[in-house]
């Protein structure tokens, strides 16, 4: 039988980008990062030795410096935060998503902390990273390069952290 869909059934984000900046009246397509030398290394080490950190694309809620709300906003630079106490909540109303089919009630869905100390009792991980870290969607491939990731490696290095678990939202 023949296909007769006329469009794909599946969102492409890489058109959906070019678009996006095309209509904003960006004349060069996006570039989409590539890396001729993968940046990632191969343990030295097993998993169940190894302090393991997360970093979220969420922000920290506007009011995470008790401060009146009038004086507050969603916090739009990176941060690292102590993983214990696990925050209630992060901000993530700012971003991108289909706030209509889906949603971010479930924090261990962008910050898996609680699943984190679930496979540290169980010994599959050693340690979980005294601090997560949060770096802002920003679509800045210089500002990731030059500030954010810096930033995110300078702590995970302060931390002893062996393996990162990166969770865009």
């Amino acid at each position: 039988m023949p296909d007769r869909r006329a469009h794909r059934s599946f969102v492409s984000y890489i058109d959906k980008s070019r678009e996006y900046y095309a209509a904003h009246g960006y004349t060069q397509p996006y570039q989409w990062p590539y890396h001729h030398d993968v940046p990632f290394t191969s343990l030295t080490k097993t998993l169940s030795d190894c302090t393991v950190g997360v970093v979220t694309t969420a922000t920290l809620p506007a009011n995470w410096q008790n401060l009146p709300e009038s004086q507050t906003k969603p916090v739009k630079k990176p941060y690292a935060e102590p993983s214990v106490p696990i925050p209630d909540v992060l901000y993530t109303m700012d971003m991108e998503w289909d706030k209509d089919s889906t949603h971010t009630d479930d924090l261990d869905t962008y910050l898996p902390l609680h699943r984190l100390q679930e496979l540290r009792q169980s010994g599959r991980i050693g340690k979980i990273s005294s601090r997560f870290y949060g770096v802002p969607t920003t679509y800045s491939q210089r500002q990731t390069h030059q500030s954010d990731a810096p930033a995110i490696l300078n702590w995970c290095k302060e931390d002893g952290v062996d393996v990162v678990l990166l969770v865009p939202l």
